[in-house]
């Protein structure tokens, strides 16, 4: 397709207009012919390691389904992601030679590597290539180009292929050249990961069924504000642990003691009100798992709420975690975002897990949850309930910013894409 159909400017405006009635106005890459064809798949590869070892291979695994379809469909497939934050510079620290070896391990079959994802060493790669075949291109992030989404650069990455498809949606916030720019030179889809993320997360934001109860935590209520004030007029209630708890008790005259609590009451205060204005139940502990300091573990003990002290908050109480249960048995559209604890210590998981069960319990029953963040997602997995909800999203910027209801750049970029010039 020659790249004159093309009209970005354009067709991103008639995208945009169109994002909040049609989230499914977009290719996918299950109607695409691509026996024979070159397919860059965008990825999020960008796993968390621990001392050499990956810790979570939920992104890793959400790939699988696009990567096994293009397999199966005679395409040859060139991935493409970025891996920290390597600031524009090759660095061994951010290769993805050792991720290319992980994919190949997952599927079952070798996968090539690029040691640039332009230039002679991408081509070389992607003329060796054979239907079926499957290889990995180095950190796009090496080049500053990428996140300035510098049009000669995304001009160069579209040139390897016939055909781009993003199953990124970890990144789709980003307006970065391999996000974003890539769709104005070459014909572009959806993955299979990128769909199933959208169509949960539409669930969420459009004609939710309810009730529908919102499980939020996280350590600060500032970073989640318009999370709130996008919610409040969808969510019958929400459930609130973690640092943030803290935050909506102190708003409340409670003293938190050493507790980790923003200094800042005003957003709290401003979201209790509005809860309160729109009949939203908040619902906040009446008890607490506190230590007198974060290394205390074998001084943990419950307290009622008011009764804290000087102590530190480190878990929801029994009676909270009854409560939140209770709230969430009930719902039929249910958000987890974010642990009601420090979940990664055994002294401060049961608020967590308590709210995990009532979830998957929920989910048994009918309910869709789709769990979201970092944190949640991999408190859900740990606690062995990676696979008793709905739908566990893989990105958790991306995630907030839909809640938010901010355009993606990555979606919207798809969107213009389809639409005829």
């Amino acid at each position: 397709m020659p790249f004159s159909r093309f009209n970005p400017p354009r067709r991103l405006k008639a995208a945009r207009q169109s994002l909040s009635t049609n989230m499914t106005s977009y290719l996918r890459v299950q109607d695409l012919k691509l026996s024979g064809k070159r397919v860059l798949l965008r990825v999020d590869l960008n796993l968390p390691i621990h001392d050499g070892h990956v810790t979570d291979d939920t992104r890793l695994i959400g790939i699988l389904p696009t990567l096994k379809l293009l397999r199966e469909n005679g395409a040859r497939t060139l991935l493409i992601s970025h891996f920290g934050r390597p600031n524009g510079q090759a660095a061994e620290a951010f290769s993805l030679r050792p991720i290319a070896q992980l994919v190949a391990e997952r599927i079952g079959a070798p996968v090539a590597f690029a040691a640039d994802c332009i230039g002679a060493p991408a081509r070389d790669v992607m003329h060796a290539l054979r239907d079926g075949d499957v290889a990995m291109l180095e950190n796009v992030r090496f080049h500053p180009e990428e996140e300035r989404n510098n049009p000669s650069f995304a001009k160069a990455l579209a040139s390897l292929c016939d055909i781009y498809v993003n199953d990124a949606f970890g990144a789709a916030h980003r307006a970065h050249a391999s996000t974003s720019g890539v769709t104005a030179f070459v014909p572009s889809a959806a993955g299979l990961l990128m769909q199933a993320e959208l169509d949960s997360l539409t669930a969420l934001t459009t004609n939710p069924v309810r009730p529908y109860v919102c499980a939020i935590g996280g350590s600060k209520v500032s970073d989640k504000v318009r999370v709130f004030q996008s919610l409040l007029d969808k969510v019958d209630a929400f459930v609130i642990g973690g640092g943030m708890a803290n935050t909506f008790l102190a708003a409340q005259g409670i003293n938190m003691g050493t507790s980790l609590c923003e200094r800042n009451l005003e957003p709290a205060q401003e979201i209790i009100a509005a809860a309160k204005a729109r009949g939203v139940r908040l619902l906040l502990p009446s008890d607490a798992v506190v230590a007198p300091h974060f290394d205390a573990d074998e001084q943990a003990n419950v307290v009622q709420i008011d009764a804290i002290g000087t102590s530190m908050m480190l878990d929801i109480g029994p009676a909270t975690a009854a409560d939140y249960a209770a709230e969430l048995h009930g719902a039929k559209t249910i958000i987890f975002n974010g642990p009601m604890g420090v979940y990664e210590k055994t002294a401060y998981q049961a608020g967590t897990r308590a709210v995990c069960a009532a979830i998957a319990e929920a989910t048994a029953a009918g309910a869709l949850s789709v769990v979201g963040g970092g944190d949640a997602a991999s408190a859900a997995k740990a606690m062995g309930f990676g696979t008793a909800f709905s739908h566990i999203s893989t990105g958790g910027g991306a995630m907030l910013a839909f809640l938010e209801g901010t355009l993606l750049p990555g979606v919207a970029a798809l969107q213009a894409a389809a639409i005829p010039s």
